[in-house]
This record gives structure tokens, sequence and C-alpha cells, in this order.
């Protein structure tokens, strides 16, 4: 089966953009993947306008000026851009004037949006990606992007690649010298998001109802009969703090503080990494037969709540699935709902809750949705996946 890999890599503000560009643009044409047909998006934001600055100085980029609407609140905006629609032929520029464009970001030309796509054809493998997942991913090969925010720019690189995964071997063929040579340029790993495709004509992504509809249908059917136990199970948890119900549990002034740390008290022991520093906690083991448990917290940004979600993970067929639960934090709180986390003492003993009820559902609802689903092949990476059963 064919698999999309989109891979992002750390990027630095602090370098310029235009360095990012040559240095991959270079590496493109060091691959022998010839002149890349570089498409671009540079968009303004309701103020001063680079559009007309850009212009001033390269006239010959009229003819890419339009409007975008990107957010009805805010209105059209003006950009520069030569994006074509999927099989439409794109029209280029001089690489040379791209980048003396980028050499002027943000001081001279303070763009509210840049995109720059790189389209690499030998990064396809010869599949095409679904029109849904072209919306979502760009096209095969490399992206880099630059944005205003509150708190300075945004830079971000990735590479969307498509490989021939076989589900029964227990690596991923290596990638070609020549695209493992872009990649390195683009900088150090990130994180990899893998989407199963099918190879049939329609193109659209395999879904486990559509794969496997008997395995489908049974661990939904395990999923709500856990959904409809989570009183009895929260018991067999015997966790050991009886928290007060929601509505009661509200405290003012009071804020639980660091919680990685409570965390990864509780959580490596049991095998889980745990990955995050603020807002959302993920909390992720891989079981024997390749299946990821994982727990997702969510402490928010600016509230003091707490709202946890434990995922069971697989890959049946060449389709994804999420086995998901809503977990209470303890006996007498709610099923689904955010939970006051108060100060340092009552995180920690929530933690201590949700790390008793993990214990009991690694010891049963894991094994049970394993034991239907089966083993998933060693190279998935189900967390990558986004299918809810």
């Amino acid at each position: 089966m064919h698999l999309a890999m989109h891979t992002t890599f750390a990027a630095s503000k602090k370098e310029p953009l235009a360095d990012v560009l040559e240095r991959v643009h270079a590496a493109i044409i060091a691959a022998d993947f010839g002149e890349p047909q570089v498409q671009f998006v540079l968009a303004d934001s309701r103020g001063v306008s680079s559009v007309d600055r850009v212009l001033k100085r390269f006239p010959s980029l009229e003819r890419f000026t339009k409007s975008l609407q990107s957010n009805p609140a805010v209105g059209a905006v003006k950009a520069i851009s030569n994006r074509a629609s999927p099989g439409t032929a794109v029209e280029t520029i001089d690489f040379a004037i791209l980048l003396e464009i980028a050499r002027g970001v943000p001081r001279s030309f303070p763009f509210h949006n840049i995109g720059i796509q790189f389209p690499i054809p030998a990064f396809s493998d010869g599949a095409e990606l679904p029109a849904t997942l072209v919306a979502q991913m760009s096209m095969p090969g490399i992206s880099v992007s630059d944005k205003w925010w509150v708190n300075g720019r945004l830079r971000s690189v990735s590479a969307l690649i498509i490989v021939d995964a076989d589900s029964a071997a227990k690596k991923l063929p290596p990638l070609p010298e020549s695209i493992a040579a872009v990649l390195a340029a683009c900088g150090k790993v990130k994180k990899t998001v893998q989407v199963p495709l099918v190879s049939a004509p329609a193109q659209q992504r395999p879904t486990i109802d559509t794969a496997a509809p008997e395995i489908a249908a049974s661990i939904r059917a395990a999923v709500q009969d856990y959904r409809s136990r989570i009183a009895e199970i929260v018991e067999s948890a015997q966790l050991p703090h009886d928290l007060p119900p929601n509505q009661e549990a509200f405290t003012t002034g009071v804020t639980a503080g660091p919680k990685k740390p409570e965390l990864v008290r509780a959580f490596t022991p049991m095998g889980y990494d745990c990955r995050g520093e603020s807002g959302t906690f993920t909390l992720r083991r891989r079981t024997p037969n390749n299946l990821t448990a994982e727990l997702m917290l969510d402490v928010g940004t600016w509230s003091n709540l707490v709202l946890a979600i434990f995922h069971v993970r697989g890959l049946v067929n060449g389709a994804g699935f999420k086995a998901t639960l809503f977990l209470p934090v303890s006996r007498r709180a709610a099923v689904g709902g955010q939970y006051p986390m108060g100060g340092p003492e009552r995180f920690r003993q929530i933690v201590d809750n949700l790390a008793a009820l993990v214990a009991e559902l690694d010891r049963t609802f894991v094994p049970a949705i394993e034991a239907i689903s089966g083993p998933a092949p060693d190279w998935y990476k189900p967390e990558t996946d986004r299918t809810v059963i």
C-alpha cells in the first residue's frame, strides 16, 4: 500500500528566510531533480501593503496579484501568488527574484503570510494524493512557510513523501539517497505523520469500516461496552483518592503549578513517555503487538481544568483506528467533563487516580482491543492517525 509521510522539521525564525529557501533549492538541484516549479503565496495583512512594495521593485509580478478571502471576519487581502489548481500548469518566475523578496522579509516586506512550495515529482513514488489530502498537506515535495504572529514570526519547514509500504514488513523501505539528501538539508526532524492511501482510482483514504467492517464493528462494540461500564471500571481500579464532584471542586486563586514532573513520576514506571510542556500532555506506550496506548490530558493554557482521554490506536488492512474512552479523574467526577485541578496537591491526587485507572485499562481494555484488531506493522506510528471509534 502507499503511505503518505508528512515530516515537519525544526525551523528557527532567527535564520533568514532567504537562507532557508536557498539551502532547500540548492539541495534539490544537487540531487539532480531539476529546477523545481516553485509555487508561492505572498499575502498582505490589513495594514501596510507589502504587495505594493514588491510590485514597485518588481513590476513584472503584477500579473500574479490577486485577492484572497482566507478569513471572512477580516475580508479579502492582496496577495502575489502563482498557485494553481491540481492538474493545471504553473507559471513560474526566476528563483533569484523570489530570493530577493525573501531577503526583504520581514523589514522591507512584512508579509502577513508567506508560503513557498518546491514540488518534487520523485517524492510521490508514482502515486497521486487524494484532493482532500492535497488541501491538507500540499504536494509531494518541500514546503516552507513564514507567518506573522503576536510574539514574532512563525517559521515552518515540512516535506511530503509517498512510499510503498509493506504491512508485513518490520521497517519501511529506505529512502533513495537523493531524497534523503534533500531531507537532510531541511534540518532536524521534529515529527512525521503517516496517512495510509489506497491504490484504487478514486484515491480515497481508507477507513476501518470499509477495509475491515467486521473488525470495526467488534472494536466499536467493545468501546461502547467499556463506556457503559466506566463506573464499574473505576471501582475495579481502586483509585487512591476520593475527590469531590466537579461543582464542589472549584477553588479560586490557586493553580496546579508545573504538571510534567508529576506525570513523569506516575507514568514512567508504567512504560509511558510524556510529551508536552503546557496546554496538552500526551502519555504514550507501545504494546508488544505494535498498538499504541495513549492518555491525552488537556490542561488548558489559561484555565485550571483538566480533561482526560484514553486511546488505543492501530492499523487493520491499511486503515488506522483509534478506540477512545473519556476518563473521570475520580469516582465522583463527571465523565467527559473538565475537572478543576486546584493546587499542586490536588493535581498530584488527580495524576495518582489517572495512573490507577490507566493501569486497569492496560490490564483489560488494551488487550481486548488488541485481540480484536490483531498486531500492527512495526513501522506504523498509530499516534498520527485521526480515525475515531
